[in-house]
């Protein structure tokens, strides 16, 4: 099947398939000889699996480690918990931090008169934050978080 029924009967999109395959996550699909991609059923078996850890906020490196470990028949799955345990702890620390931001924001919104005139608390703290908003900034995970990927995608190569 061509990348686009590939990415119909997965639910990944064709250019996030030609991303997972680009930086090594997914191996290359065969080619037709004509050049085109050729997935087959048990590549969208994969193409499934990332897009469900993807679903449930997995990191690409993590799905990187949960792909070795699937593919790995002597897996304990002791490893396996031990990574969504992890992930769970990951997920309520991001929660705290986002009601943490909710709770600040709403604050702020509150001081806020919300009229014609300029002063704006919101902006204000924007510029100047309070000092316990002045701490360290906090490690917000982004949507690709690709470490270790590429050292798979060298070993591919």
């Amino acid at each position: 099947m061509n990348i686009g029924q590939a990415a119909n009967a997965s639910g990944v999109s064709a250019k996030m398939i030609r991303y997972y395959e680009q930086i090594g996550l997914i191996p290359p699909a065969g080619r037709t000889h004509a050049g085109y991609r050729d997935y087959t059923e048990k590549d969208v078996h994969v193409l499934r699996f990332v897009r469900r850890a993807r679903d449930l906020g997995f990191s690409v490196a993590e799905i990187d480690g949960l792909l070795q470990l699937w593919r790995n028949r002597r897996r304990r799955s002791a490893d396996v918990k031990r990574i969504a345990l992890d992930h769970i702890e990951d997920l309520q620390r991001r929660i705290a931090d986002m009601q943490e931001m909710a709770a600040t924001l709403q604050q702020l919104a509150t001081c806020c008169s919300g009229d014609d005139r300029p002063d704006c608390p919101i902006l204000a703290d924007l510029e100047h934050p309070s000092a316990a908003a002045a701490k360290e900034p906090k490690r917000r995970r982004g949507a690709v978080d690709d470490r270790g990927v590429g050292k798979r995608k060298a070993q591919r190569g």
